[in-house]
């Protein structure tokens, strides 16, 4: 016998009114996407061989204490290979997963990738254009590394691609960006953020938690700091120590020089953070996983999909949502 619903069944349960987000209780950016593009947006990691300024001696060299790009290169990745063979190669991998994804996007994610000469730029951004099943772009870079004409066609492209900028401003806290040799302060992140916001860019920002010279308190007040910035969505990490990193070999000296969250205490600091956040800005990610066979510290019993799920429970515990505080 066919099971027959009514109108009531069918629709979706009422949201608190002081809850404007349902049963998640935060702006979820996959949501979003979905009411934006009709569908799933993916992207496709692509190597484009930039580096940074603080590796090749602009700025200093070594990198961010933190930063092993290994740690986030998608395995099926191979610098060696052409833009469009990559992508071939991303989207052969990424079909398999996602088999119901609308668009797909070229994602230059590792190191700074609006690095160098601007013709060098609109090269390898029109390279990955060109191929026929890519609908934009998503680009990570520095905020100091954003000049006015690569911010002028980016938001010349994004007429009619889409076109992300992901910023990495990792802190709020000059004193840990300088720990971390970030090369960078907070000052810079305020500008770039600006002047994309100015062209109507849509700006992503990453965070991490954890880093030395930064307290909660430093890290919840970042909260406020970026909610009063016209940034669209928040990329959220804490801190894990990677192989070959300065600061993995700072923390094998002296174990006591850093204080690594488990998963109990990173859960209790998210919630704080959502609840002090804007509700207006979207929630990308809420952590990050590193490959284990890379990975030092800390060991997680909870898997990163677990994060939502599980923060979303706490919220509705405390009776709390994004940007309620």
């Amino acid at each position: 016998m066919d099971l027959v619903l009514s109108p009531d069944h069918l629709s979706a349960p009422a949201a608190n009114p002081a809850n404007p987000f349902g049963k998640r209780r935060y702006a979820a950016y996959n949501d979003w996407v979905q009411r934006e593009y009709g569908g799933r947006v993916q992207k496709v990691s692509v190597a484009a061989g930039f580096t940074c300024p603080n590796r090749d001696g602009a700025l200093g060299t070594g990198g961010c204490s933190f930063c092993n790009n290994a740690g986030f290169t998608p395995g099926y990745l191979d610098a060696r290979e052409s833009i469009g063979q990559q992508l071939d190669r991303g989207l052969l991998f990424l079909r398999r997963r996602y088999p119901s994804t609308r668009h797909h996007i070229a994602y230059f994610q590792a190191y700074t990738n609006t690095y160098g000469e601007f013709e060098r730029l609109r090269a390898v951004y029109e390279e990955a254009l060109r191929h026929p099943d890519i609908d934009g772009l998503a680009i990570g870079t520095r905020p100091d590394c954003l000049p006015d004409e690569v911010l002028d066609y980016l938001a010349e492209l994004a007429r009619d691609k889409i076109v992300e900028l992901e910023l990495g401003v990792e802190s709020t806290c000059d004193e840990a960006l300088r720990r971390v040799n970030r090369g960078h302060d907070f000052k810079a992140s305020v500008d770039a953020i600006e002047r994309a916001a100015a062209r109507g860019l849509f700006v992503t920002a990453h965070l991490m938690f954890g880093l030395p010279g930064e307290s909660r308190e430093q890290m919840l007040a970042g909260a406020a700091r970026l909610s009063a910035l016209p940034i669209k969505a928040l990329k959220l990490h804490q801190l894990q120590l990677v192989r070959g990193t300065p600061l993995a070999r700072e923390w094998r000296a002296d174990p006591s020089c850093l204080e690594l969250f488990d998963e109990g205490d990173y859960l209790e600091l998210l919630a704080d953070f959502v609840e002090r956040l804007s509700p207006h800005i979207l929630l990308q990610r809420l952590g990050s996983e590193v490959p284990p066979k890379l990975k030092l510290a800390p060991h997680w019993q909870m898997r990163l999909s677990e994060l939502s799920p599980r923060l979303s429970a706490l919220l509705e515990q405390r009776g709390s949502w994004q940007g309620c505080r």
